[in-house]
């Protein structure tokens, strides 16, 4: 088994506080709300979004995807810090053992936040990945997230 770690940063107006609440504490009822285009369902099937729970993520229609099942390793909510592994889905899982996301928001110096992503990939047997298939990936994804997110947020100030 091969891991293959990225790592990125995205910089949001929103401060940590309130992009944590509504990225990772809300952000199963939140996020199929604002990307219905990509997101169908977010629900738990053993826990409640503590360290443990399962939760299956369904993808809308006409996606890449179908759906992914993640397991919440960690969440600190006063550091800003989660970390979760997907470990069932479609495609590319069945290239990998797992893939776990370590997320961290801290404070940017005009009042934002800075979400800082380290992404692990544990491949099965001696597969290779590609590095720039994945950071094309993770960009995209993160940035349509992270961007939907704060658009939200923006057009509805008091919502958080």
């Amino acid at each position: 088994m091969g891991v293959f770690t990225y790592e990125s940063e995205i910089v949001t107006a929103i401060p940590p506080a309130k992009m944590f609440k509504a990225c990772i504490l809300d952000g199963d009822t939140l996020i199929p709300k604002i990307v219905p285009q990509v997101f169908k369902s977010v629900e738990y099937l053993e826990g409640n979004g503590e360290p443990g729970s399962i939760r299956k993520v369904t993808f809308a229609q006409g996606n890449q995807f179908n759906y992914m099942k993640q397991k919440v390793e960690a969440l600190d909510k006063e550091k800003f810090e989660y970390i979760y592994s997907v470990i069932e889905g479609d495609s590319p899982m069945n290239m990998l053992d797992k893939i776990t996301y370590e997320i961290k928001l801290e404070a940017s110096p005009g009042g934002g936040s800075i979400c800082k992503t380290s992404s692990k990939y544990y491949t099965i047997g001696d597969i290779e990945l590609k590095e720039e298939a994945i950071k094309a990936g993770k960009e995209k994804a993160s940035g349509v997230l992270f961007n939907s997110i704060e658009a939200y947020l923006v057009a509805n100030p008091n919502a958080y």
